[in-house]
C-alpha cells in the first residue's frame, strides 16, 4: 500500500459532535465497511442515551437528580465512574467528574471520560476490517490504526490555537491516540473543579497516547494543571504538544520515543 492509496470517509453527527471515520486498504468501502459503520453509529447512540447531560431521560441525568440508584445503572456506567475516580486521584483533582454548583450542589458530569471511551470502544468495531487502516475520530480526538504493512501511517496535524488556519505540529501515529484539550473551539467549558475557575496558562493540550480515554483524560487534567502540565504528562510517559497562551508551542515527551 502506498500513501496516496484513496482513502474513505464517512462523518455524521452523533453525541453531539462530528463523528468521522478515515478507510484506507482492503475493506474501506464495499459491505464489510457499511456494517462496521452502521455498528459504530448504533453503538454511540446508545451511549448517549446513557450518558448524555443534555437529555433529562439519560442514565446518568437520572442518577444525577437522584431517581436512579448507581446499584440499578448498567454496568458501562460503574465503569465510566470508576475511571473518573482513578483520573481524579492520579492527577491530584485536577480532573473529576463531579464539581461544586453555584448553589452548593454536587453537579455530575462524567462527560469528559465518556467521549474518548466511547471512541476507543468503537474503534475496536473496526478490528474486524482485515487489512484496513482506520481513523475514528470524535470531535478532533481520534483513535489511529494500521493493519497493511507498508502503510505509512496517520500523520496527525495539530492545529495552532491562536490561528486555526495554521498547523503546528504533525504527530505520526500507527496505532494509538490523540486528543487535544482547550479553549478555542468551544470557549470556556472547561473549569479546575477545585476551584471552579477557568484555566487561563495554556492555550491547548494535545496528547499521544495508547488509548483515546485516558489520552483524553490526560489533556484535560493537564490543561487544568497549566505550568504544571508537561512534568506531570512525561511522568506518565506521555508524547504530545503545548501550546502555552502567551508563548512558543512545546514538545513533550519525545527524548525517549522513536516516533
Amino acid at each position: 500500500m502506498t500513501s496516496e492509496q484513496r482513502i474513505e470517509r464517512r462523518v455524521e453527527h452523533l453525541m453531539g459532535m462530528p463523528v468521522n471515520l478515515a478507510l484506507r486498504g482492503r475493506f474501506a468501502n464495499g459491505e464489510k465497511a457499511d456494517w462496521a459503520w452502521a455498528e459504530i453509529v448504533e453503538f454511540l447512540r446508545s451511549v448517549d442515551a446513557v450518558f448524555s447531560t443534555y437529555r433529562p431521560d439519560s442514565v446518568i441525568s437520572r442518577l444525577g437528580r437522584g431517581e436512579l440508584a448507581l446499584a440499578d445503572c448498567p454496568s458501562e456506567v460503574h465503569e465510566v465512574l470508576e475511571l473518573g475516580e482513578q483520573a481524579r486521584v492520579e492527577s491530584d483533582g485536577a480532573f473529576d467528574v463531579r464539581r461544586s454548583t453555584a448553589g452548593g450542589g454536587i453537579q455530575l458530569d462524567p462527560s469528559g471520560v465518556v467521549k474518548g471511551w466511547a471512541i476507543q470502544r468503537a474503534a475496536s468495531i473496526l478490528d474486524d476490517l482485515a487489512d484496513t487502516d482506520s481513523c475514528l475520530s470524535g470531535g478532533g480526538d481520534m483513535v489511529c490504526r494500521v493493519r497493511t504493512s507498508s502503510s505509512p501511517g496517520w500523520r496527525v496535524g495539530i492545529e495552532d490555537p491562536h490561528d486555526p488556519t495554521r498547523i503546528l505540529a504533525v504527530l505520526p501515529v500507527h496505532d494509538g491516540a490523540v486528543a487535544t484539550s482547550g479553549l478555542a473551539q468551544r470557549g470556556a467549558h472547561i473549569t479546575d473543579p477545585r476551584t471552579g475557575d477557568v484555566p487561563t496558562t495554556l492555550a491547548s493540550v494535545t496528547v499521544l497516547a495508547d488509548d483515546l480515554t485516558w489520552a483524553d483524560i490526560d489533556a484535560t487534567a493537564a490543561f487544568v494543571m497549566g505550568a504544571d502540565a508537561a512534568a506531570w504528562l512525561e511522568g506518565r510517559g506521555r508524547t504530545g504538544v503545548i501550546v502555552p497562551s502567551t508563548s512558543e508551542p512545546v514538545m513533550f515527551g519525545y527524548a525517549s520515543r522513536s516516533e
